[in-house]
């Protein structure tokens, strides 16, 4: 028995449904406040992971409780949203991927992730892959555009640049590839209204960046907040189970949107919090972001025979071999880097002296 089974085997089901509950700090707001819990939960193992803290010393400082006081002893996971650069900001992605140029592409996400990584971030929630073509739709500033290939490349590109050859290398952080899908394709370019598109408009324009991820070896996925002909991303288990991990063979964790569970009843296809745990996790969803459904309603779901135990133990698996992969079993507290590493971090590889400004003559990006 490896070591994520043996471990998985000694968990109780309330610590199983905690590694699958993602919770918001507060030192940035990206969507509704919620009191998602406190170090009691993290000491009891209520808690998988924590987004929006960052600095080493705030980070460690909850990685002690999970560590050294918690019954598994198993290591949060700490997100971050790190779009277009950490400390060295780069032009938006919309402005960089005009520049058409993967290599460029991969080395100011390079640097991004030398920064975050520093600063004690595992994982952000970038790139974001939706393919726009409505300019009324704001979040196309945050996308690579109306093509495609150049989507596919993006992701590619960013994926690299964030991950490195080895995801457990201090100044790597895992990527996450969103929003699955088609969240580009808003009616009348409202974020997060429905997306009713064609089969073939799917499967040519807003699906290949995400085979692309895929290929690339993305460690998570996050689903979409809309719906795709009438069905919620967060709940659609045939993209995101059929297409998405029997199809194109993904073995990473997907990780919900704010809250989306929880909106699975506004979207009218769940009738209450314990009802939307369960479609989601039949899905495929492994992480609840900041709604809480999986951790309070996960348990009752099991107990009304709405999901297996087999569903949660899935979902759990991929999560803790997705803390393997980062290392956080063997080196929990990333150590602060000197200042000569922070200074080449800083610099990257876009060579001495560039990374402060991020040289844009340079980078080739107006």
């Amino acid at each position: 028995m490896n070591y994520v089974d043996s471990l998985l085997a000694s968990m109780t089901l309330e610590e199983k449904v905690g590694q699958l509950n993602l919770i918001a700090a507060g030192q940035a707001v990206t969507g509704p406040n919620r009191t998602c819990g406190t170090t009691d939960d993290v000491r009891a193992g209520r808690i998988g992971g924590v987004f929006n803290l960052w600095g080493r010393e705030e980070i460690n400082s909850f990685q002690k409780v999970a560590v050294e006081e918690s019954r598994l002893a198993i290591p949060l996971l700490f997100g971050l949203d790190v779009l277009h650069g950490y400390k060295t900001i780069f032009p938006i992605p919309l402005a960089e991927a005009c520049a058409f140029d993967p290599r460029l592409w991969e080395r100011t996400a390079r640097v991004a992730a030398e920064e975050a990584a520093i600063d004690g971030i595992d994982l952000t929630f970038a790139p974001m892959l939706d393919v726009a073509r409505d300019p009324r739709w704001g979040r196309i500033a945050e996308s690579p555009g109306e093509d495609p290939l150049v989507a596919a490349r993006f992701a590619e590109a960013k994926i690299r640049g964030f991950q490195g050859r080895n995801l457990a290398a201090e100044t790597s952080i895992a990527a996450t590839a969103k929003h699955f899908c088609a969240g580009g394709a808003a009616t009348a370019g409202r974020d997060y209204a429905a997306a009713d598109i064609s089969e073939r408009s799917l499967h040519e324009v807003y699906l290949p960046p995400f085979q692309a991820a895929v290929a690339a070896d993305c460690a998570a996925i996050m689903p979409a907040f809309n719906s795709v002909a009438g069905v919620p991303m967060t709940a659609h288990a045939a993209l995101l189970r059929g297409f998405l991990r029997c199809k194109l063979g993904f073995d990473g964790v997907i990780i919900s949107d704010y809250a989306a569970i929880a909106e699975l009843v506004r979207h009218g296809v769940a009738k209450d919090l314990i009802d939307a745990a369960a479609l989601a996790l039949r899905a495929g969803v492994d992480i609840d972001m900041a709604s809480g459904a999986y951790v309070r309603y996960l348990p009752e779901a099991m107990a009304r025979g709405l999901v297996e135990h087999e569903d949660i133990d899935s979902a759990v698996r991929r999560v803790l071999k997705l803390k393997q992969r980062l290392g956080l079993f063997d080196n929990p507290y990333k150590p602060v880097a000197p200042k000569a590493k922070f200074a080449q971090a800083w610099s990257g590889p876009l060579g001495p002296g560039r990374g402060h400004a991020a040289d844009l003559t340079a980078c080739r990006v107006c």
